[in-house]
């Protein structure tokens, strides 16, 4: 297909392997869930934390008013591991600026409305985030 109007893609094969990137149910992201489950605590999955902002958190406690994204380090910009892309440089540097400009945004609408949100990199180790989740919980629910 090559670089047209219709496709963002540099490629076909581009374009095919990043379709196949999900949304949710990542390795990182089930990895946590396990985690996070194995220490007793109760979640939604994939739900939005405010019913009127189209933004949706990988873990949500609704009692605690706490939402949990796992960012993955190339779409989100990890300072330590985020990776320049090889074609289409700009469009993907310009993609990962609106991305860390929403997620400043979520954030920020979330504690606007008294949630806590929780930012989780996929490189993190699943156990530590876990237990940085459980101290959060505990403590909004004290």
């Amino acid at each position: 297909m090559g670089q047209d109007s219709e496709s963002w893609a540099s490629t076909e094969a581009v374009r095919a392997s990043m379709q196949g990137n999900r949304s949710r149910d990542t390795v990182p992201e089930l990895a946590l869930r396990r985690a996070v489950h194995a220490l007793g605590m109760r979640y939604r999955v994939a739900a939005r934390p405010l019913p009127s902002v189209r933004r949706t958190a990988d873990l949500v406690f609704s009692k605690a008013k706490i939402a949990v994204f796992m960012d993955g380090c190339f779409w989100h910009g990890c300072p330590e591991h985020h990776t320049v892309a090889r074609r289409n440089g700009q469009y993907w540097a310009d993609k990962v600026a609106r991305n860390k400009a929403r997620d400043l945004d979520t954030d920020a609408r979330l504690e606007a409305a008294g949630w806590m949100p929780i930012r989780v990199w996929e490189h993190e180790d699943p156990q530590e985030a876990a237990l940085r989740v459980l101290a959060a919980v505990r403590s909004r629910r004290s």
